[in-house]
């Protein structure tokens, strides 16, 4: 076990920083409850090199709702050793299995493949402003260009660097360091002003505590 948080904001800003293969969660946890820690999470580390979320609590009413979000295991208390074992064994057959198609799995991603037309575009990451989701496809924007990508959101997430993009809304992920101004908005969330563009991008309320978090507000 390399660390163990009972505030979900503390968890969030550790994994903001640091590779993990698995996180165990509870439902009801301080700060930020399991469940939105989960989604964002599993939102922006989902692919190649993300963790395994499992949940243990005791309440089965969100395991629904958890495996939507392709939890790797959801652990019902009471529980008994013999099912951590169990989970834990599973947990270490998935990370021996080698990715299809990876050279490194655990090499942060510096490029991504962008499309124009039937061109291919290896665009740095550090290139991209943010992305946005629209119904089945993603739009993404570099100082001078978008592109349109037949992906979710969070499949393009998971090919992106987790120390550098944060998904502040459902529809949208924004380049940290392309950040320039952080202005409040109604229902106290904030928009986002980004270097050189001048589109507003908004942080929803689900987010806003670890986007205060992450930012230092």
């Amino acid at each position: 076990m390399l660390a163990q948080f009972e505030d979900g904001l503390e968890a969030f800003k550790y994994l903001q920083g640091h590779r993990v293969d698995a996180v165990f969660l509870d439902i009801q946890i301080p700060s930020i409850d399991g469940m939105m820690l989960a989604r964002n999470l599993l939102g922006q580390q989902r692919g190649e090199g993300g963790p395994a979320v499992v949940f243990v609590t005791a309440h089965k009413e969100f395991a629904a709702e958890a495996f939507e979000l392709e939890v790797f295991n959801y652990i019902l208390k009471p529980y008994n050793e013999a099912r951590i074992v169990q989970v834990l064994q599973q947990l270490e057959q998935q990370a021996l299995r080698p990715a299809p198609g990876s050279v490194e799995v655990n090499a942060p991603a510096a490029t991504v493949n962008l499309t124009k037309g039937e061109r291919i575009i290896v665009t740095p990451c550090e290139q991209i402003y943010y992305a946005e989701a629209d119904e089945k496809l993603t739009y993404v924007y570099t100082r001078d260009d978008r592109f349109v990508l037949s992906m979710s959101l969070s499949e393009f997430i998971s090919r992106l660097p987790t120390e550098r993009f944060f998904r502040c809304h459902r529809s949208y992920c924004v380049n940290i360091d392309k950040i320039r101004e952080i202005v409040p908005w109604f229902n106290s969330t904030y928009l986002i002003h980004l270097h050189d563009l001048t589109f507003e991008v908004p942080v929803s309320r689900s987010n806003i505590k670890a986007f205060r978090q992450l930012m230092r507000l």
